[in-house]
């Protein structure tokens, strides 16, 4: 049996000497794990980085046994950001996130049209700020949505608006921007804290309850970002 689509490449994990074991984002499979056999061949190693997007021909013989990829470059992405590591640590990131949330072979074309639109916000001039909202609507679309919106309060400090949300045992500051979305010339110190908040979040209620340690991944690159 075999199908083909399009996909992203969310991760790769060698196999044997030449061969890889991959898994892509696909637009009309999910996510989707496979064999690339020759992967290490100067032909086509060099195209299989993590975030690019590829043409797929997928055979597998049954649904419980790992298949085999034949693939083809359909946009290499990642590699506009080879000499930017702050750029390239997030899309492995993104990528980390969207295996850890996701499940084998289910169809999400949110999730997809997702991935398509963070190369596009890598171009923009707020771009950490901008990603912090991707991750928000990943979290949204998997079934984790943080409803800041519904449950800040607010308070007046030396004439300037906070945010916060309250619990029996804390009260946390919430960044201003991730509810008056329009606010600009973010610093480094409010978009790490907006990275925490969503990391602290992403542990307590996605990673731990089901035994996934924090992805190494995501703690590098906000450590890029400090």
């Amino acid at each position: 049996m075999q199908w083909n689509d399009i996909g992203y490449l969310i991760s790769k994990t060698r196999y044997n000497e030449n061969s890889i074991i991959t898994e892509f984002f696909t637009e009309r499979h999910g996510k989707c794990s496979g064999i690339i056999f020759g992967a290490t061949s100067k032909k086509i190693k060099n195209y299989l980085q993590i975030g690019n997007k590829l043409n797929l021909n997928y055979n597998y013989k049954t649904d419980n046994k790992l298949g085999y990829f034949n693939t083809e470059i359909f946009m290499a992405h990642t590699p506009l950001y080879f000499e930017n590591n702050k750029k390239l640590s997030c899309i492995v990131s993104a990528m980390n996130l969207i295996k850890l949330l996701t499940v084998e072979s289910q169809e999400n074309a949110k999730i997809y049209n997702l991935i398509d639109h963070l190369f596009l916000i890598l171009q923009a001039n707020e771009w950490v700020k901008e990603y912090i909202f991707w991750e928000l609507k990943l979290l949204e679309f998997v079934g984790y949505n943080l409803n800041l919106e519904k449950i800040v309060q607010s308070e007046t400090i030396e004439n300037k608006k906070k945010y916060f949300v309250k619990s029996n045992t804390e009260k946390k500051y919430v960044p201003n921007f991730l509810i008056d979305r329009e606010e600009k010339n973010l610093d480094k110190i409010t978009l790490s804290k907006a990275l925490k908040l969503i990391g602290d979040f992403l542990e307590k209620n996605v990673l731990k309850p089901n035994n996934i340690n924090y992805p190494n991944a995501r703690l590098e690159f906000i450590n890029l970002l400090k």
